[in-house]
């Protein structure tokens, strides 16, 4: 397997006036140690309006500043919204990103978590996979056309020459942010990777494996022309001591991550600095929901989390992203986790990466037949869903704002 490292810039209250330079200087620390170790990847989120959750509301720039500190790394948008920004904003964003790194960029491409995020932007919701496949067959083809234009339902682009053009060719390769676990079919069914949160347990990662490759061969329809990414990359929280008492302690306080987007999604919008989320979280920690350890985390000794990734690597899935920025954990113990996961864990997942790569290819060219495991017993819910059909409304997005009206000028 590869190994990912993953940041939602969470920042718990209390706060000063210096703590978001802090964060994401800390962040950048790391992500340069991570390139020394060997880690493989490097994801960064966007958000947008979710205090405490996530001050990560333009990867790009933090990303450019990583290409600058390191060497190998690969950068990942895990994910760049595709709803709240302009597909030509994302093409030139994304090129530009991948020409200054050398080509290492991975472009995981989302819909956008919650309606705090997305009602300011003009958006309903309920359109956000209608918006987000039309940005697809919009944005993708500005990578590997000199000229481009676009008529669609929620976006209108005359012809132009969108510049630059991305390092890698035709394009960066993609991805699909699947907080809903059924979207791993989804993204096979694209012919895009699945950033995926970790299985609770081997028998969920070969269902979810499979699931994905089957639908792969058998109902791949992709939106536009672009160049297919099988792949699983499963996220979770991690921490590495030298035992599991002690990674525990250290990171104490992980499940924030999904505790507060839970939060924005059935509370939210909120008024900006009326909620603590810290303080809130601490009370669900009380509960016996907020008490329970999923079994899933990649939290303890280098053994406890050797096991565990042993399933995965079992199960065939292709990189691990470790959680490590989450809650208050601090960056000198998530440095001290990564030296010591990159010392006594990472380099026999790597080594044994060859055998991944040959059983994959071998499922591609249907050399192996991947069982049909029924998934449903697998299908937890860890995000939200619309409950209301798309508007399915078009819009003039010439002007360039996303979701803005038809903005043709009178007169």
């Amino acid at each position: 397997m590869k190994f990912g490292i993953f940041y939602e810039h969470q920042l718990p209250r209390d706060w000063n006036e210096f703590s978001e330079h802090k964060l994401l200087n800390d962040s950048l620390k790391e992500i340069e140690l991570a390139d020394r170790l060997g880690f493989d990847y490097a994801w960064e989120v966007e958000h947008h309006f979710l205090e405490e959750y996530s001050h990560s509301s333009a990867p790009e720039v933090f990303l450019a500043a990583a290409s600058q500190r390191t060497k190998n790394i690969r950068l990942g948008h895990g994910i760049i919204q595709l709803t709240t920004n302009h597909p030509a904003r994302v093409a030139e964003k994304v090129s530009t990103l991948d020409l200054i790194s050398g080509g290492r960029v991975e472009l995981g491409l989302g819909e956008g978590a919650s309606v705090t995020e997305l009602h300011p932007f003009n958006l309903k919701y309920r359109d956000k996979r209608d918006v987000w496949e039309d940005a697809v067959r919009c944005v993708l083809p500005m990578f590997y056309n000199h000229g481009w234009e676009y008529d669609g339902e929620y976006f209108k682009f005359p012809l132009r020459a969108v510049l630059p053009k991305p390092y890698q060719k035709p394009h960066p390769p993609l991805w699909v942010a699947c907080s809903q676990l059924d979207t791993i079919k989804y993204s096979a069914h694209r012919g895009m990777g699945a950033l995926c949160f970790k299985f609770v347990d081997l028998a969920a990662a070969r269902a979810w494996v499979n699931a994905y490759y089957n639908t792969y061969l058998n109902h791949l329809e992709k939106l536009t022309d672009y160049q297919t990414n099988p792949n699983i990359a499963v996220v979770g929280g991690f921490m590495c001591a030298e035992t599991d008492e002690e990674a525990w302690e250290k990171a104490d306080g992980w499940t924030f991550f999904q505790f507060a987007l839970q939060l924005y999604g059935k509370e939210g919008p909120f008024e900006p600095g009326t909620v603590n989320f810290w303080e809130r979280y601490q009370e669900w920690r009380q509960t016996p929901e907020g008490s329970r350890r999923s079994g899933s985390e990649l939290i303890g000794s280098p053994d406890t989390i050797r096991a565990r990734l042993k399933e995965l690597e079992e199960a065939n899935v292709d990189q691990v992203i470790l959680l490590n920025q989450a809650g208050k954990n601090t960056h000198e113990d998530i440095c001290a986790s990564l030296e010591l996961f990159a010392r006594e864990v990472m380099p026999e997942f790597h080594e044994r990466h060859k055998e991944q790569e040959a059983w994959k290819a071998a499922v591609l060219n249907r050399e192996i037949e991947l069982e049909d495991i029924d998934t449903e017993p697998f299908n937890l819910t860890r995000g939200r869903k619309p409950t209301l059909p798309s508007t399915k409304e078009a819009r003039n997005m010439v002007s360039g704002a996303v979701g803005r009206p038809d903005a043709v000028s009178e007169g």
